[in-house]
């Protein structure tokens, strides 16, 4: 049996840019997802103590009123869409409409596109899988939050992270020959 080839070119963490969006170019909310990020702008626009944080803040509340984001807002938005959506305020606050609303959003972020980058990759080294028996396969705590899941078949040995940040191959290895 031949030595297992390392691939390393599946692994996800590039930057990437949001869905859709040009360098420069606003992101355009609809009237639900205005409605949704008002009061968790609000409560970061508050809990910001230095009066530049704040400025920022209110910048992306006066964004979100105006229903267009631009393109230098687009971080910030991320962080306060991932946070309604993790914390389960959106769904408390606005139902469930406005939970589907932020998930629609957050892929059009920069924090979310590259999210679904990350998945995209994975599916797409999971495809590498089909028609194969699974021989092995096993989950390991890396840390708080974070997790590995290896898969193995007598052609391929995968290893998943996943973690705080998204999913990501740590590593892949081949059978070649």
């Amino acid at each position: 049996m031949s030595e297992p080839q390392r691939i390393s070119h599946l692994s996800t963490n590039g930057d990437t840019q949001a869905a859709g969006s040009v360098a420069g170019a606003a992101l355009r909310l609809d009237p639900l997802q205005r409605d949704a990020l008002a009061a968790p702008i609000g409560a970061f626009a508050a809990a910001a103590r230095d009066p530049a944080a704040r400025t920022g803040w209110q910048d992306l509340a006066a964004a979100v009123a105006a229903m267009e984001v631009p393109q230098p807002l687009l971080e910030r938005l991320g962080a306060v869409v991932e946070a309604a959506l993790a914390s389960g305020q959106a769904r408390r606050e606005g139902g469930a409409g406005a939970e589907l609303a932020m998930r629609a959003l957050f892929i059009k972020t920069p924090r979310g596109r590259t999210a679904a980058d990350s998945v995209a990759s994975l599916n797409t080294a999971l495809g590498a899988l089909g028609g194969q028996s699974l021989r092995a396969a096993s989950a390991a705590l890396r840390g708080p939050g974070v997790y590995a899941l290896t898969l193995e078949t007598s052609r391929l040995r995968l290893v998943i992270g996943f973690g705080p940040d998204g999913v990501r191959i740590e590593s892949a290895e081949v059978e070649v020959g």
